[in-house]
């Protein structure tokens, strides 16, 4: 079988959710079925270490997709072309675009629908191109993958459709991340915060992570507390992030505010693992994979209640109104009283991190890809 995926999102200087995703089920799925052969089309140059087996053929075909319009060209011109040439039997999209021209089978990996939720976080073409056509996408998909059972029924609602035709795949967190010894905590605490106590964020800054109620809450605790501790914000700054750095540019505890930008992921693991606490507020996530990262590090977690984390987190983090700053800022002074709370948040963790596991996602991704070509 020839397996044409699209590998957009295996960007070279960095990969953040769908990246990771394509990164740790591709990598297992070619070398599991190393008798078919894996078209891997990038629209960019591309680094050869995503070249994951013998079985894999790179093919660059541009223009770089960056928006809207180019989207349109690229899914239902190029990458047809593509197929085409390469006599594909699927076409494995997990971006949530897929091509409607062609006739090649597709599995369309769909993560979440935040656009609809929240379309004014996102730029105007972006949100009336997702609105026109993620329906068109997924009434053309064979079959569709998403990654958790929220994401999966938000969809089925949404677009009437019939949910035995979505497969969950969930994210597992990657392996790098681990607890770490206190010698390497107190060090990373040295060099980062002078030796203080911190509060982390990890993801990308823009409207939908939630992050001015993050800085309202983190008022409140430093007030309340007059404690010495800080907040680290660790991801690159993405979109829409204007009225965050103004914020930031006049907050009170602003020195109590450590930005680090897009950090390498042996640096994000040093930054997480030497945390008190990770505290994701975000508005609204498909899945919300640092609450994994963090678990896996013996640190406990803050995040929003009603969402994918809460489905994920089960009963191993506290939860919060991502609309409210004083849950949030209630959530932030109860685990900073009470360590015995702490030390019961860590062992839960370790029993939700063993269901997760990317060696089982693959498999999953595997058998949809199968589901969409019979």
């Amino acid at each position: 079988m020839i397996i044409a995926v699209n590998t957009r999102f295996l960007a070279t200087d960095y990969l953040e959710g769908y990246g990771h995703f394509l990164y740790e089920t591709l990598i297992r799925i070619t070398t599991a079925h190393s008798g078919h052969q894996f078209i891997f089309i990038f629209d960019s140059p591309y680094d050869k270490r995503f070249l994951f087996a013998e079985n894999v053929k790179a093919v660059v075909t541009g223009p770089p997709a960056r928006h809207p319009i180019l989207w349109k060209y690229w899914y239902d011109f190029k990458v047809p072309a593509v197929l085409k040439k390469y006599k594909a039997d699927v076409f494995v999209s997990c971006d949530g675009f897929c091509s409607l021209t062609t006739k090649v089978p597709q599995c369309l990996v769909v993560h979440d629908l935040s656009f609809l939720h929240f379309p004014s976080f996102i730029p105007k073409s972006h949100y009336l191109f997702y609105k026109h056509y993620t329906a068109k996408f997924l009434d053309k998909a064979k079959s569709i993958v998403t990654v958790s059972e929220f994401s999966k029924k938000d969809i089925a609602l949404q677009y009437k459709i019939d949910e035995t035709k979505i497969v969950v795949v969930p994210n597992a967190a990657r392996k790098i991340f681990h607890p770490l010894a206190e010698t390497e905590k107190e060090a990373l605490k040295t060099k980062m915060t002078n030796g203080k106590e911190y509060f982390i964020y990890a993801g990308s800054i823009h409207p939908r992570k939630n992050l001015i109620t993050l800085l309202k809450a983190f008022s409140i605790f430093k007030k309340k507390q007059m404690s010495n501790w800080k907040l680290v914000l660790t991801g690159r700054l993405a979109w829409k992030n204007k009225d965050f750095i103004e914020i930031l540019k006049t907050y009170k505890y602003r020195d109590d505010v450590v930005m680090t930008g897009y950090v390498p992921e042996t640096e994000l693991v040093q930054m997480i693992g030497s945390a008190y606490a990770l505290v994701y507020p975000s508005l609204w996530e498909g899945f919300g994979v640092p609450v994994l990262e963090a678990m896996c590090c013996d640190v406990p977690v803050i995040t929003s209640k009603n969402s994918a984390m809460q489905e994920i987190a089960k009963e191993a983090a506290l939860f919060a109104d991502a609309n409210d700053h004083h849950d949030f800022a209630e959530k932030l002074i109860l685990l900073y009283k009470d360590e015995t709370l702490r030390g019961r948040l860590i062992q839960k963790g370790r029993t939700i991190i063993d269901q997760y596991d990317w060696d089982i996602s693959a498999e999953l991704l595997w058998q949809a890809i199968l589901k969409a070509v019979a």
